[in-house]
């Protein structure tokens, strides 16, 4: 591996939530419904609608786990005879402040050669699956959350160094037009919206049902992507069918069979939604983002829709494998092959994202490299827009790189 000559560009950061991210600015009368932090003797526990929640075991995050411990377990390389347990590596919040504070964490991408990140939340990936039968909590919710998140990173601070993108739920479509124009007036270059089916007051919606257009044309028109991260999207119900846990646990045993089942199904379905539900017919310009669900799932999907175009041409106004290539964005996992899908959508649509601090990320980010295979396969220029250039066209904010130290 040769160390980059240019700043890289980060899109699958994270920040570890403090106690009070969705507590600080919630409304009064929303506080037996919204997020409650509840002291059990020694445990803090994270309770969400009346119910004790484990998307997040422990959401004080003391002890945490250190970045990339669990890197040979998510390349499928533990040596044999070794206990997977034995990986997990963790050490004390307070020795890394960069974790929750802005301006630690910018001085740690100093020191990792990126220039800007695009952060993300941790615990607040399971908050919208828990309220989603109470959609006024799941909106005040929302939206206390987005308040502190510009309170403790920024949506647009003057150094451009840290893309802090708010939730925007989709369960109230007045609601969520308003928060849509609330995050952009503060200056929001990013906004994540949850991989799932759109809860509703009688049933759930499709992300492409034109309720929802008011949103998409507004985010087009401001230029600004959506990101979609790997979250709670409530697939643990088809688990369940099968005879499995149907709630969402952060650590422990699991079913090997609940993968099988799962893994990407919640983001290709997602896509597929926006697709064939003819959002990017109706929107051409809108931007969307896959982060941290992989590669895998893009091949799957564009054969379906071949299939779905062959058997239904009258429905499909323009080709939709085309539309996955124009407006969508992947992040892979940096075990996945990532020129195979450079080859399927094009090098200008993939995206590094190193998933730092998490366990299963990368210790070190631009490691990244490590796992794209260099010239001939990937040339200097190719490997610079996967590691930089590609992100910041997605959010319309290419600049020339700071020289790497």
């Amino acid at each position: 591996m040769t160390k980059l000559d240019y700043l890289a560009v980060d899109v699958d950061n994270h920040y570890y939530e403090t106690l009070d991210a969705f507590t600080r600015h919630l409304p009064k009368e929303f506080k037996s419904r919204g997020v409650q932090m509840v002291t059990a003797g020694k445990r803090t526990l994270a309770v969400m609608g009346g119910q004790v929640n484990h998307f997040v075991p422990n959401p004080t995050f003391d002890p945490i786990i250190e970045p990339g411990c669990l890197d040979l377990l998510f390349r499928g390389e533990i040596p044999e005879g070794v206990d997977p347990a034995s990986l997990m590596k963790v050490d004390r919040l307070a020795d890394h402040p960069e974790y929750q504070n802005r301006d630690a964490r910018v001085r740690v991408m100093d020191r990792q050669s990126l220039e800007t990140v695009f952060m993300l939340p941790t615990f607040g990936c399971g908050v919208e699956e828990a309220l989603k039968h109470d959609i006024p909590a799941t909106i005040a919710s929302v939206h206390a959350f987005n308040l502190w998140l510009d309170e403790d990173w920024g949506f647009d601070r003057p150094d451009k160094r840290i893309i802090a993108a708010p939730i925007i739920s989709l369960a109230d479509p007045v609601a969520a037009v308003e928060e849509v124009e609330f995050v952009l007036g503060r200056g929001a270059k990013m906004v994540l919206v949850r991989p799932a089916p759109v809860p509703g007051p009688v049933r759930p919606r499709s992300l492409g049902d034109p309720l929802h257009d008011p949103v998409w044309a507004r985010l087009a028109e401001a230029g600004v992507p959506v990101g979609f991260h790997l979250s709670d999207s409530g697939y643990l119900a088809i688990a369940a069918l099968w005879g499995g846990k149907g709630t969402f646990e952060g650590f422990g045993k699991k079913d090997p069979l609940d993968q099988i089942l799962l893994d990407d199904r919640a983001i290709h379905d997602t896509i597929a939604s926006m697709i064939v539900h003819q959002v990017f017919t109706r929107h051409p310009t809108l931007k969307v983002a896959s982060i941290e669900n992989g590669s895998y799932f893009v091949y799957r999907l564009i054969k379906r829709l071949k299939k779905a175009a062959n058997t239904a041409p009258y429905h499909f106004k323009e080709d939709p494998v085309e539309q996955l290539r124009n407006n969508v964005w992947i992040a892979p996992y940096y075990e996945d092959d990532v020129k195979l899908l450079a080859e399927t959508i094009g090098v200008d649509k993939i995206l590094f994202g190193s998933d730092w601090p998490h366990g299963e990320g990368l210790a070190d980010p631009t490691t990244f490299t490590a796992d794209i295979p260099q010239f001939p396969e990937f040339s200097y220029e190719d490997t610079r827009k996967v590691m930089r250039d590609n992100a910041l066209d997605l959010i319309g904010s290419r600049v020339p790189s700071r020289a790497s130290s």
